[in-house]
């Protein structure tokens, strides 16, 4: 698979070359020149098929001339062995529940696959790599388990500090050895400022091997298709068309989805669910794209003020506005409607959502209230977080919900992190004793 930057189409990399830089210099994004369309007979056959086994299909089609098949099989095989199910709320719509992974929330299938993936391309490979990371509360638990103890790849995480929830900064903070955790006094969009800097600092890349896992890095976007298609498979004998609703902060998840849907996935239309960090909602409805500094909310892991990958939608659509409304939407809402939701539901229901997943619910409820519903239409809402990340919000709301055996045990770890000003130098200098 060969890539261009957003900022480039003529610009040509292999896949071990954006894995392992994740940016391109002119700082765009990477996207692959091709996007090769999935077999209809595969897709025909996946609702005999497991979600690994649709899985590989997906990543064979996009890498079959990078990786082997016996070896990719072996990488998905180990990154989704956690199922993905679909609960339902109503006869059309439905939550996809992805917080079965290790770290409770849908990056596992990213965290996951990339670092197998970064461990297939060491393995020819005799160094050792830096990988840093910003999070706005689940990216870095994912990435930390998944890159735990993996030869070869150190981790630095870059969380805001205070604003993210206890057992989401325990996970980032517990894990020791090669995961090392930083709480940066400023917003999720200083920590991924800091890490952008740092991949353009001359020095610090004539010295470490920098990479991400964010999902700037495409490695990121690939597997989160997996779950789109394996949707897909389960509901396509009964509704003709499908409506993704995804909690969106971002934006990485959604482009994934797109990405899948160029491939030839059927999907009939995106939502966007957003907090009060409502930037492409407020694009999509001016046409005027403002980014600003991103504002605190309960759904923490979406307070994203600059979207990186929402230039690859664009990418996608070549930058047509008009083009991209026909397949995306987009809704915001603030915290007094997310507490709302997840009391309506749960009151109705017995059913907990998590503050990211109320979004999504939110917006299929204003969807609704604006299109005329046909019984041939299903809506997917992505559960992004297993709700015990946020127990302020449901001891507040008086909300019970059963607590991982996992999350237990965080409990009982010591807490280890490095507390940082919001500076630049101050951030290489410490890469730099490392």
């Amino acid at each position: 698979m060969k890539l261009y930057s957003t900022k480039n189409h003529n610009l040509s990399v292999d896949l071990e070359t954006a894995v392992f830089n994740s940016l391109p210099a002119d700082k765009g994004l990477y996207m692959p020149t091709i996007l090769p369309q999935i077999d209809t007979a595969l897709m025909e056959n996946w609702d005999k098929k497991s979600l690994p086994e649709i899985a590989f299909d997906i990543a064979y089609t996009l890498l079959k001339d990078d990786i082997s098949a016996e070896n990719l099989k072996a990488i998905v095989d180990e990154a989704a062995n956690f199922d993905a199910p679909l609960y339902p709320l109503q006869d059309d719509t439905f939550v996809l529940e992805l917080f079965h992974g290790p770290s409770l929330a849908f990056k596992d299938f990213g965290g996951r696959f990339m670092s197998r993936m970064m461990a297939h391309f060491l393995q020819k490979e005799q160094k050792e790599i830096q990988i840093l990371v910003a999070t706005s509360g689940d990216t870095g638990g994912a990435v930390a388990l998944g890159f735990l103890n993996v030869p070869g790849i150190k981790v630095t995480i870059l969380y805001p500090k205070g604003k993210v929830s206890l057992i989401q900064e325990l996970q980032l903070t517990t894990n020791g050895n090669n995961i090392e955790a930083i709480a940066i006094h400023g917003t999720f969009d200083d920590c991924q400022a800091l890490v952008k800097r740092a991949f353009h600092d001359e020095e610090l890349n004539a010295k470490l091997n920098l990479t991400s896992a964010n999902s700037i890095n495409i490695s990121r976007l690939i597997p989160q298709m997996f779950y789109y298609a394996n949707t897909y498979a389960k509901l396509k004998n009964e509704f003709k068309d499908l409506v993704f609703v995804t909690p969106s902060g971002n934006f990485g998840n959604i482009a994934a989805g797109m990405i899948a849907y160029k491939m030839g996935l059927p999907i009939k239309k995106f939502i966007a669910a957003t907090n009060s960090n409502d930037i492409v909602p407020q694009y999509l409805s001016t046409g005027k794209y403002t980014p600003r500094p991103s504002v605190q909310t309960l759904a923490n892991a979406m307070d994203v003020g600059d979207p990186s990958n929402f230039v690859r939608i664009l990418d996608m659509f070549d930058g047509d506005i008009e083009k991209l409304k026909q397949m995306l939407s987009a809704y915001a809402y603030n915290d007094e409607q997310i507490k709302q939701a997840i009391t309506e539901v749960y009151n109705a229901k017995q059913y907990v959502l998590c503050p990211h997943t109320a979004t999504g619910y939110l917006a299929v409820k204003e969807l609704k209230e604006t299109i005329s519903v046909t019984e041939k239409t299903a809506y997917i809402v992505l559960a992004t977080a297993h709700p015990c990340k946020f127990p302020d919000v449901f001891e507040e709301l008086n909300i019970k919900y059963d607590e991982p055996e996992q999350v237990a045990e965080l409990y009982k770890k010591d807490k280890h992190q490095v507390d940082m000003a919001n500076n630049f130098d101050y951030f290489k200098a410490f890469l730099l004793k490392k």
